[in-house]
């Protein structure tokens, strides 16, 4: 299916061509206005975010709205606490590097200093964006998880849940993009794809379509409830055989916004009823009671899947262990690492690193067989509220018989502000259920490479026009 570029990233693409001009004219305008210098910088850099449906807490999506905002917009960017990228540009660079320019800080800084100017109408630059509900663009199909009552406490919350979907014969599945309802307390979200073919599927209105599985008292293992145990089955063919299963076909983190690849590499072949299944969604402690209405967006095309991806995940429930073993005593800081040798020639499109509350830092790197190295993702400051799935401009081939390495750092003292403990106290990778906890008070040391098979000429495939 041919497409047409999304207004978000038509609206950023327009700007962008001017802006490297754009920041080289800020440092000669002594009073900058908002029409002229600062819209662009905010809808370039903020309103992916800041706008009706993103993950921020109020619109910068006109002048009012900005210059409500202004004097903590001024001091968050002089801080560089926002706009938030965590990855240290000068080790690598990946998609949509959300960084500003010390020239687009002052100019900021100055414009607020002058009262901030208006300098004419600004309403073109965001006619497009401040209704917008997705990263990627206009989804072909919007899929409503069910609703969920989040009761005021201080626990993890654990769900499984079932959205079903029916489409036209010939389709086939871009992207997948979930959007959180409640992003400040939805931890994570891991979804699978089941096809149902022929006459094998389910009946699936009368199949429940959400359960909790968080831990109860006098509960050993929640996933083996009987609730639980009947959700899984109602998942099974009604001959009993399993169904065609996708796994991480849309995963979500805090900060976590969608990507699409270029059309082929990706797609996923679907069958006219399909389900989108929340293996794991995590709520975390919730200070009131709030209802969470979360949607996954669907982007279909008809070009089928040429190339299909694979995942690799160190660490944590992964394929490499952590030494020393991720046990941070309290009032300590700990270093960990976590090592795989790929034995065979990968092209890697997508990189994730996964901490919890105690991580400190990151840095990820490949030896190649030859000793020389391959820069993956430097991470100076972990912050738990950004995790973003990194994906990098070009595939990186690494090549068969490379190692590559993970190292974390984590900070169990009373100076680490998002220590969850106070007095600290031990913190260690729980294992339980089969698996590691997923609790945020507890830790995790992961790196998940998004990749697919080697094919000469990849390093120079782009993989931004995919998110056009």
């Amino acid at each position: 299916m041919k497409r047409v570029f999304f207004a978000l990233t038509l609206l950023i693409g327009l700007f962008a061509c001017s802006q490297s001009n754009q920041v080289n004219e800020l440092d000669s305008v002594d009073v900058p206005n908002f029409a002229q210098h600062i819209a662009p910088i905010i809808a370039n850099h903020c309103v992916r975010c800041h706008r009706n449906g993103g993950g921020a807490p109020f619109e910068l999506t006109s002048y009012s709205k900005v210059k409500g905002k202004a004097k903590t917009i001024a001091k968050v960017t002089s801080m560089r606490i926002m706009p938030p990228w965590p990855a240290d540009p000068n080790y690598s660079h990946f998609i949509d590097e959300n960084i500003l320019s010390q020239s687009q800080i002052d100019a900021i800084s100055r414009w607020v200093k002058n009262d901030c100017p208006e300098g004419g109408s600004s309403e073109k630059i965001f006619a497009n964006v401040s209704s917008e509900k997705s990263n990627i663009g206009k989804p072909d199909m919007v899929l409503s998880l069910d609703t969920v009552l989040l009761s005021e406490g201080d626990i993890d919350r654990f769900f499984f849940s079932k959205v079903n979907c029916t489409v036209p014969h010939g389709k086939y599945i871009r992207a997948i993009e979930f959007i959180p309802g409640q992003p400040k307390l939805l931890h994570h979200f891991n979804g699978h794809l089941i096809n149902y073919y022929g006459n094998t599927k389910p009946n699936l209105e009368s199949s429940p379509s959400k359960i909790e599985i968080s831990p109860k008292e006098g509960v050993d293992n929640p996933r083996e409830t009987k609730l639980a145990v009947d959700f899984q089955k109602s998942l099974l063919n009604n001959d009993g055989s399993l169904p065609e299963r996708w796994h991480s076909v849309v995963n979500y983190l805090p900060g976590v916004k969608g990507v699409m690849y270029p059309d082929g590499i990706g797609t996923y072949a679907v069958a006219e009823n399909f389900s989108i299944i929340g293996n794991d969604v995590h709520y975390g402690p919730s200070r009131k009671t709030l209802i969470d209405n979360s949607k996954i967006n669907i982007f279909f095309t008809n070009t089928p899947p040429k190339r299909g991806t694979a995942e690799i995940m160190l660490g944590t429930n992964g394929v490499s262990k952590i030494v020393p073993p991720l046990v941070i005593p309290a009032n300590q800081k700990t270093k960990h690492v976590t090592q795989f040798t790929v034995s065979a020639d990968i092209s890697v499109l997508t990189i994730n690193p996964h901490l919890h509350l105690l991580g400190k830092s990151f840095l990820a790197y490949a030896i190649k067989p030859n000793g020389d190295t391959i820069n993956l993702i430097h991470i100076p400051k972990w912050n738990f509220r950004w995790q973003y799935f990194y994906t990098f401009k070009k595939m990186v081939h690494i090549p068969r018989g490379s190692t590559i390495y993970a190292n974390a750092e984590f900070d169990n003292t009373v100076n680490n502000p998002n220590n969850p403990n106070n007095p600290p106290k031990q913190v260690a990778e729980r294992l339980e259920y089969g698996g590691s906890s997923m609790r945020a008070t507890d830790e995790m040391f992961q790196f998940i490479i998004t990749y697919v098979g080697y094919q000469p000429g990849d390093e120079e495939l782009s993989l931004e026009h995919g998110n056009n």
